[in-house]
């Protein structure tokens, strides 16, 4: 073993005539592989002969024979282990083919299994051995552990599916859609845990006060279904409203306030809102882009690269086949686009005709808004028994028409325009913003000349309360002659009431969320799916192509999807003040729109005509629907700092404005210098600065973001200029190497040039071309001390070949027959007649 082991660390060549005869054949497949091995570099040659031989030769050695390797060689079994590790992990961004990834993958991983357990000794190899195991493990663990995050996130397939057959823009929504559902979830935690849970769990019972009793004249009525798909009866007496919450400033054992949790949660819900709609739509900006700029090669690298080779499903690999045709699609369009022709003058008149079309439309949407608001208003002065059903739900079924109706033909219109898709969705996107905010805008001004109305009818009702109650306790105390009157015995549902103004707000927003649930799901079931059966079944039996005429199946709404879904967010955020289990109700409509939608447009509708790529970030949708977050806030900051509440229902019941209870519980309940601090701070003098530094500071940040694009756009333009110069050289070597070829032609023969002297082969990094006047090395290669720069030359190569005939008369140059001719005499440079 000894001779084997000192013949192994010294190379020789004679090592085969050492070995026994039973050991021959093994040493041959061993030396064979070793063939094979041939990119191992040669100081670990050595080695890996030894580690090859060393199973065969282990079992008839003692254990101290496994210090034979020396420390230098174990160093570079470590560091080739390492290497091969490193191959494996970069193993994926090698431009080979897939065979040759396959080979170089399987050995690598071999080699590895086989040595990584060699190394070390003794105590130590078991050691290193547990090491290399949890290693494994670790790494393992990781790729499970995101591909088990990878799993947890809701419906990515399903949206995966739908961005393979649509493209991008489609899944863009429901992208949005998950998002807001995410967004939704919180804000319910928030709204169930610190305000309806407490009431539920610490506050009075059902029937125990007025506020949560059902009056005396509605009880009878007060379960019919009628009554409470209008939401009254015990729906409106329930926790779903304002009006069902206590004002007493704390309850329960914990002695929870709840005024208070319900105005700060009510407010937070804004700011939360606000804080992750800024955070996203920054998070988005990092992305970079609207999807309009592509950068160079596209379709190579769309033909080249986009298949993924890990795929080993048949249902996956359609839709990533669904999916790359999909993005030819867009990118096509997009090329289309940049390279259209038009005649501007025209294009000028039809986007300023489609525009007042538009806008006659919107004008025209917002009077008919008020016109039935007012008109409802007198509706609610009549008795409901002698309306009918359109005159009850006059206001929602109008507004439920108008975003029904207006988006379609706002999409007519805008073909009169001719954009480009991804720009003619923002315009209408932004028209339809313009119609739900006027809709919405309209019907709050309507709703708050109601809210006006009933405040007045409050301080009546109020007033007469009080004076029959002064009666009662003047008639008491007179009549059994004592101050110690007892309340009057009334059963809590005949206590005259006021008619909450706050609930009566909450029902309405309820009433809008609804009808447009309503009207979402049945235009998908009536518009979609029967529209899409009828075009599937009768089509054989028609008298045109339904497929391809009229109806044809539907495409996926886009605009209208998402502006629905804004204007849906935007209602939630000002009705959830009103009505706390309002949250709760958006949040089953997400995630019932989720499955409903995604079953719908894979089932219903075709791809767009002119499929296009989405934004590759979301902001303009953000932008939206942080715009939507501002104009709600509004509304509901009008109500907490203005509007007197109501004096017999809800948290704020007793105070002469919402915000009251903040002050109650600093000057009350914490210590005298935090409301000296709340005061300060509140101050108008200090309030203009802040904002005013505020201000200050948003446009310093915006002149240093632009700053940053600038610089960015600079370096872009750069590392362009840069790739094209580089282009340029080499195609300019090779045309000037083509032109002085061609110019050596036109010169004279020199054929007659002496044959080079033989020389010494030149090194293995030096190339002679044939016929070239010097030896050109390779890029890269050169002497010690020499350094290299690869420059154009513009010499053309001088060749030389050798002389096989007599040198003749000389010849004048072209063209000039009229000089004397050269005779037989001696000419410079040349000798003389050949002897014979």
């Amino acid at each position: 073993m000894k001779v084997l082991t000192k013949c192994c660390i010294e190379g020789k060549r004679n090592i085969f005539n050492l070995l026994p005869v039973s050991c021959r054949s093994d040493f041959k497949a061993i030396m064979c592989s070793i063939r094979k091995l041939s990119t191992l570099a040669k100081r670990q040659y050595k080695t890996y002969i030894f580690l090859m031989i060393f199973p065969f030769i282990s079992s008839s050695g003692s254990e101290s024979d496994e210090d034979s390797m020396s420390e230098g060689e174990m160093a570079a079994l470590k560091e080739e282990v390492e290497e091969k590790k490193k191959v494996i992990a970069t193993l994926r961004n090698q431009p080979w083919r897939m065979k040759k990834r396959l080979v170089v993958l399987k050995e690598a991983q071999e080699f590895v299994e086989k040595f990584e357990g060699a190394l070390g000794k003794g105590k130590g190899r078991k050691l290193y051995a547990y090491k290399v195991m949890m290693t494994k493990k670790l790494i393992k663990f990781k790729r499970d552990f995101e591909n088990f995050k990878t799993a947890c996130i809701p419906w990515e397939r399903k949206i995966k599916e739908v961005e393979s057959h649509f493209g991008s823009s489609v899944a863009s929504y429901f992208i949005f859609l998950r998002w807001m559902y995410g967004l939704n979830l919180v804000l319910f935690g928030f709204m169930f845990g610190l305000v309806i849970l407490p009431e539920i769990l610490m506050g009075l019972p059902y029937g125990s006060i007025p506020r949560k009793t059902v009056p005396r004249e509605e009880q009878e009525t007060a379960m019919d279904y009628s009554v409470l798909f209008d939401f009254g009866g015990y729906c409106k007496y329930s926790f779903l409203f304002y009006g069902y919450y206590n004002n007493e400033p704390t309850i329960g054992v914990l002695k929870f306030r709840l005024p208070l949790s319900y105005l700060l949660v009510g407010v937070g819900i804004f700011g939360y809102s606000l804080m992750v709609v800024i955070r996203t739509m920054a998070r988005n900006a990092n992305e970079g882009g609207d999807g309009g700029e592509e950068g160079d090669f596209t379709f190579s690298w769309k033909m080249f690269t986009s298949w993924d080779y890990l795929i080993g499903n048949p249902e996956t690999a359609d839709n990533k086949y669904a999916s790359i045709t999909t993005s030819f699609k867009e990118s096509i369009v997009d090329e289309q686009e940049n390279q259209k022709d038009e005649n501007i003058h025209l294009r000028r008149f039809l986007r300023v005709l489609a525009n007042f079309l538009i806008v006659s439309c919107l004008g025209g949407s917002g009077y008919l808004i008020y016109f039935v608001v007012k008109r409802s208003q007198e509706f609610a002065n009549m008795k409901k028994d002698n309306l009918s059903w359109f005159e009850k739900n006059e206001v929602e079924f109008v507004m439920s028409l108008l975003g029904l109706v207006c988006p379609p033909l706002f999409e007519t219109i805008a073909e009169l325009e001719d954009y480009h898709p991804r720009i003619a969705l923002k315009w209408q996107l932004g028209r339809i913003f313009a119609l739900f905010l006027g809709n919405l805008y309209t019907f709050l001004f309507a709703l708050f000349d109601e809210v006006t109305a009933k405040l007045e009818s409050e301080k009546v009702i109020k007033n007469s309360t009080e004076w029959v109650l002064n009666q009662y306790y003047s008639n008491y105390s007179s009549f059994y002659n004592t101050t110690d009157v007892p309340p009057p015995a009334v059963h809590p549902s005949d206590v005259i009431r006021g008619p909450c103004w706050e609930t009566g707000v909450g029902i309405e927003f309820v009433k809008l969320i609804v009808s447009d649930i309503q009207v979402t799901y049945l235009t998908i079931l009536i518009g979609d799916f029967v529209r899409a059966v009828i075009v599937r079944f009768l089509n054989y039996c028609w008298c045109w192509d339904l497929e391809a005429g009229f109806p044809s199946y539907g495409e996926f709404d886009i605009s209208g999807n998402v502006l629905g879904l804004i204007f849906n967010q935007g209602m939630i955020w000002m009705g959830a003040f009103y009505a706390p289990g309002l949250v709760g109700l958006n949040v089953l409509r997400l995630l019932s729109s989720m499955y409903y939608q995604c079953w719908a447009v894979m089932c219903c509708n075709v791809p767009h005509e002119r499929v296009f790529k989405a934004s590759r970030s979301n902001n303009f949708y953000m932008g939206l629907l942080l715009l939507v977050l501002f104009l709600s806030l509004l509304p509901v900051v009008y109500t907490i700092m203005t509007l007197s509440p109501s004096f017999d229902c809800g948290p704020f019941s007793g105070q002469e404005k919402m915000y009251d209870v903040i002050m109650e519980t600093i000057e009350k309940d914490l210590p005298a210098f935090i409301g000296n601090l709340f005061s300060y701070a509140t101050n108008p003098g200090l309030i203009l600065p802040a904002v005013l530094l505020m201000v200050l500071a948003l446009y310093y940040l915006n002149a240093v973001s632009k700053a940053y694009q600038q610089a960015n756009t600079d370096l872009k333009k750069k590392m362009q200029m840069a790739r094209d110069e580089e282009k340029n050289r080499r195609n300019n070597k090779d045309s000037t190497n083509q032109v002085m070829k061609d110019l050596e032609d036109l010169l004279p023969n020199k054929s007659l040039i002496p044959p080079p002297t033989e020389e010494e082969p030149p090194p293995p990094d030096v190339v002679i071309e044939k016929g070239s006047k010097s030896p050109k090395m390779k890029p890269g290669a050169a002497a010690k001390g020499v350094n290299l720069q690869k420059d154009v030359s513009l010499a053309a190569p001088n060749p030389r070949a050798p002389v096989t005939r007599a040198p003749g008369p000389r010849k004048g140059p072209p063209g000039n027959a009229r000089g004397p001719q050269p005779g037989p005499g001696r000419g410079r440079g040349r000798g003389g007649p050949p002897r014979h």
